[in-house]
């Protein structure tokens, strides 16, 4: 009777450790899966934008500029404009620029990424997980990622999904990743 207890208690922690779990830090990876694609980190830089799915620095030598709109020269709005323009190669959306350099994503893992999501001195003094989950439902630059036109990749899950995740992340008290 001990041994089938003890096997029916080790079975329980086993579906435990298989399943995410409130403040399981693994309920980040499908978020990480988003934010960390081509469509969100290329414009969470320090320096410059960068494009394409490869991430390589912006064409033109574009830069951050103070305000994260480009510089006096070259301001982002100059090419991109509120919408897709030129059949999809030259993307847009309302505002297009630069993540706050507070917000910037350039060489962090996904537990940094998550740390910074969830700190409110650098994601754009979001508090709660439902502000954070306000913005990525409507923000037109982060609506832009499901729209970028050009045969660009979108992240790896509908928008709807994105926010399920996030709902699911932030109810659990916004874990990150060990």
């Amino acid at each position: 009777m001990r041994r089938l207890v003890l096997l029916m208690g080790l079975a329980l922690a086993g579906l435990a450790h298989a399943a995410p779990e409130k403040g399981d830090g693994k309920l980040f990876d499908p978020v990480a899966g988003v934010v960390m694609s081509p469509r969100c980190i290329n414009c969470h830089q320090v320096e410059a934008p960068h494009q394409k799915d490869i991430g390589i620095v912006h064409a033109q030598q574009v830069v951050r500029g103070k305000d994260g709109h480009g510089s006096p020269a070259l301001h982002c709005a100059a090419c991109h404009q509120a919408s897709n323009t030129a059949q999809g190669k030259v993307p847009g959306a309302p505002n297009w620029h630069l993540a706050p350099l507070s917000m910037r994503w350039q060489g962090l893992d996904k537990k940094g990424v998550c740390q910074q999501m969830r700190d409110p001195a650098r994601n754009g003094n979001r508090k709660t997980g439902e502000q954070v989950i306000e913005h990525m439902k409507t923000d037109p630059l982060v609506l832009w990622a499901w729209n970028p036109g050009n045969n660009r990749t979108q992240p790896p899950m509908s928008h709807e999904e994105f926010v399920a995740v996030l709902e699911k992340w932030a109810a659990a008290g916004m874990p990150c990743p060990d």
